[in-house]
């Protein structure tokens, strides 16, 4: 059950921090915030949802903890944070901003996914 509520809550702390780093870009875009938006606002605005990402994040990884009783090591707990961090944001740079995925883009997921079964595979 760990191992699962880790992943869901990296998941859901992940679309918060997109959101909080490249949200902004989105507003600006659909005209809700400008160019001349002060820019402390738009860091106010970030770390606002920031705040929930952490509220997320942090719990993962000490549900996840092999030293907490969860199923993961340290660096299997960063890999997975980061295979989700750039799953999350290619969904929302093809959804949101209509980005078109590339042969290059597959081959960086092809060498997550070699990154995930080097750091599982061995022990």
């Amino acid at each position: 059950m760990n191992a699962l509520t880790t992943i869901l809550l990296l998941i859901a702390s992940n679309i918060f921090m997109t959101l909080a780093w490249y949200g902004h870009l989105k507003l600006q875009d659909m005209n809700i915030l400008t160019h001349s938006t002060p820019l402390i606002f738009v860091i106010l605005l970030s770390w606002g949802i920031a705040f929930f990402e952490y509220c997320m994040q942090v719990p993962a990884n000490r549900f996840g903890f092999i030293n907490n009783g969860g199923p993961f090591t340290l660096m299997q707990l960063k890999i997975i944070q980061e295979v989700i961090t750039l799953t999350v944001f290619v969904l929302f740079s093809v959804v949101a901003f209509h980005m078109p995925l590339r042969w290059n883009h597959l081959c960086a997921a092809a060498c997550l996914i070699a990154a995930v079964w080097f750091v599982f595979g061995f022990k």
